[in-house]
This record gives structure tokens, sequence and C-alpha cells, in this order.
């Protein structure tokens, strides 16, 4: 099957297609690491390789992230792995658990507009952590509990404590030229890293093959010297033809409970 790209992204009277998100991400990395720099509060500049690779890591743990974001706020979740919120060994101590409770809650203030902030951590009753905060009159509660900290994302989300505390235990600045961007957390250096990889550049992202003109399909699908093509193979006839009959077929019921059970497994692309 003829793969078409998903994106066209134009940059002065260059013309650039990219055949998937992750293709995309990685172009707007590129743009949007040149020139720029990484100071850490200690003085410390990153740049070049060593900056790309912390970007890198960033992206590694926004999907781990992502895989929890149905229970679990990203944001939470990210300070919490800052702070060591996330480690077992950690939890398992009283004295640097309540000490990790705490911390994770003032970095959440100084995330939040003055009006937002408030948060207190404690220790909940699984050995998890608990934050909570009021905004006008309304408790918010969000529960690390002991299922967040036993899950493997977690444990992965653990692995990366170390060196973030070192990037992010106070805010660093991305520079770039005369800009420059404060960052938090990880989530903040790269999204701060693809807005500047968007800027002057145009972007349109395809749906289908009707949107493209026939030059454009011609160059990007067709042409048998620089098309991709994907290759499928279906192993397990009975299983295929299972799906497609509860998937296509006409008894609805089934589909309608295939639908309920994986919805909030999908990944949707609307």
């Amino acid at each position: 099957i003829a793969q078409p790209p998903l994106y066209k992204v134009t940059r002065g009277k260059s013309e650039q297609y990219l055949k998937d998100q992750r293709t995309f991400e990685d172009y707007l990395i590129d743009q949007g690491l040149d020139e720029s720099r990484l100071v850490l509060a200690s003085g410390e500049e990153l740049a070049g390789l060593d900056l790309r690779g912390v970007v890198e890591e960033t992206r590694q743990m926004r999907v781990l992230v992502d895989n929890l974001h149905h229970r679990y706020s990203p944001t939470i979740v990210e300070q919490a792995t800052i702070c060591g919120a996330l480690s077992k060994a950690v939890l398992d101590d009283p004295a640097r658990a309540e000490a990790a409770a705490t911390t994770l809650a003032t970095r959440l203030d100084i995330l939040a507009d003055a009006y937002e902030q408030g948060w207190s951590g404690r220790v909940g009753e699984d050995g998890g952590i608990v934050v909570t905060r009021t905004l006008r009159g309304v408790a918010e509660t969000h529960a690390l509990d002991a299922g967040l900290i036993a899950s493997l994302d977690a444990r992965k989300l653990d692995a990366h404590s170390t060196r973030l505390k070192e990037i992010f235990a106070e805010p660093a600045h991305l520079k770039r030229k005369e800009t420059t961007t404060i960052v938090h957390g990880p989530g903040e250096l790269l999204d701060a890293v693809f807005a500047q990889g968007r800027k002057g550049i145009a972007m349109q992202r395809y749906k289908g093959l009707g949107e493209m003109n026939p030059e454009q399909l011609w160059e990007t699908t067709l042409d048998p010297n620089i098309r991709s093509l994907l290759q499928v193979r279906v192993k397990e006839a009975d299983d295929a033809g299972e799906i497609f009959t509860r998937l296509m077929g006409d008894d609805v019921e089934p589909r309608r409970d295939f639908i309920t059970e994986n919805a909030l497994n999908a990944t949707l692309d609307a």
C-alpha cells in the first residue's frame, strides 16, 4: 500500500513532505534547536547534541506521561517525577516521602497563577502522595496512588528523575537569539522547542489523497523512485475475519460493545 505523507511544510521557497507525526516532530526539533541553548540555574549551558539529547529524553517522557493521562494529571505526574515522588524507595521512607510531598506542592504553586496557588501535599493512606488545593470554595484533590507507583510507566519515569532534577530543580531558560523562554519541566521544554520550530514555516496537514493535486500525488505517493510502501500481512486469518465481521458486519451490538470496551485505549486522529 502506497503511503502518502501526513504533512507538507514550507519555509520560504523550500517545500518538504513529512511522512508521519514522528518525522514532523523531528523536523520541528531540528528547526527549534538551531542556535538554541538551555541555561540552567547553576549557570551550565546545554547546546548542540547535549541539548538534543535532553529534548529526546523529554519526548520519551511525554509518551509515558500520556499513557497515564486518563487517570492522572500530566503536569502533576511530571513534577512528581522531578522531585522523586514516584520513587518507591523515597515513598518507603516516611521522612523522605513527606519531604517529596511538600516539594511537589511547592513546585505546583510555582507553576500556578497567584489566584490558583495554595497546593499542599501529604502522604496518602496507601503510601502514595496526595496533593490538594481549594479554588473558589471547591476542593481539588489529586492522588498519586499505590497503583501508579507500582506501574511500569511510573518506574520508567522515575528512572529519569535524577537527570531531570539536575536540569529543572530550578527554572531553566531556553534562549535563542533575542528570545528567552522559562521552562519548569520537560513538557514545557519540548513545547517551547516545538514552538520555536514552527516559527517561519507554513504547514499543511493532509487528511487524504483527495486534498492533493496530480503533481503532488505523483511527487509524494506514486513516483516509484521515492514513494514509501507498506506491506500488510495477515497471519491469523480466523482472527482477522472475526475482527472484520465484528467491526464492519451488519450486527450493530458487537461493534458497539467493542467501541465501548476500547474507547480509552484508542489513539484518535480527528
